[in-house]
């Protein structure tokens, strides 16, 4: 099975809304290795490990986020390989 790695940056209501849980959830429900954290720009910068249909998955997924958020922009990077131990929110 071939890994990768991407980085998405969420732009929108995304902070104050349990983003960083609620993706967290689905990402270890998708077996999805990374972490997430909140930028001082508003935005959510997620890191994340698995194939191309669990990370197609997460990425739809973080379109509309839980209920209350408000998504405006999704930004999907393809990274470098990178290994993670679980899914971890960082808290910044």
């Amino acid at each position: 099975i071939m890994l990768q790695s991407i980085s998405i940056i969420v732009d929108g209501l995304v902070q104050g809304v349990f983003y960083r849980q609620s993706t967290k959830a689905k990402a270890v429900e998708l077996t999805i290795t990374g972490e997430i954290k909140n930028k001082p720009d508003g935005t959510v910068h997620i890191l994340a490990t698995g194939t191309e249909v669990q990370l197609n998955n997460l990425v739809d997924w973080c379109k509309k986020g839980p209920e209350m958020a408000i998504v405006t922009n999704v930004k999907v990077e393809k990274i470098t390989l990178q290994a993670f131990k679980g899914f971890n929110i960082v808290k910044t």
